[in-house]
């Protein structure tokens, strides 16, 4: 996964838990897509300053996703509900009975509220 999609899935699971500092100009950077100058502009700082906040945040977010694995597990969930609704595509494009059919319907409808 590319880095900056990874400390963007991060900043939104673990964001709470920087400064409010460190999640702003993290979201600007990641999120926003504003460069570091815009940064340091906004918030009256240097450009340097902007790059520490930055790395600072993005150690913390890897720390804590390394500690608690929310992210990996997420992933890992969503990649396992979707091989049991193919699965679930499978045995209905088998299948003729109507009551397995409207049994596979509302087992799909359950886990497409998970995902």
């Amino acid at each position: 996964m590319e880095k900056n999609v990874k400390v963007s899935m991060l900043c939104q699971i673990y964001g709470k838990m920087l400064t409010e500092k460190q999640y702003e100009v993290i979201n600007d950077y990641y999120n926003n897509d504003l460069s570091l100058s815009e940064i340091a502009e906004n918030h009256q700082i240097t450009r340097q300053a902007v790059r520490d906040i930055i790395k600072k945040g993005e150690n913390k977010l890897f720390e804590l996703e390394e500690k608690l694995a929310f992210m990996e597990k997420t992933l890992k969930q969503e990649k396992q509900l979707q091989q049991i609704l193919e699965e679930l595509s499978k045995i209905e494009e088998t299948s003729s009975d109507k009551k397995v059919e409207k049994i596979l319907n509302h087992v799909r409808e359950e886990l497409s509220c998970l995902a």
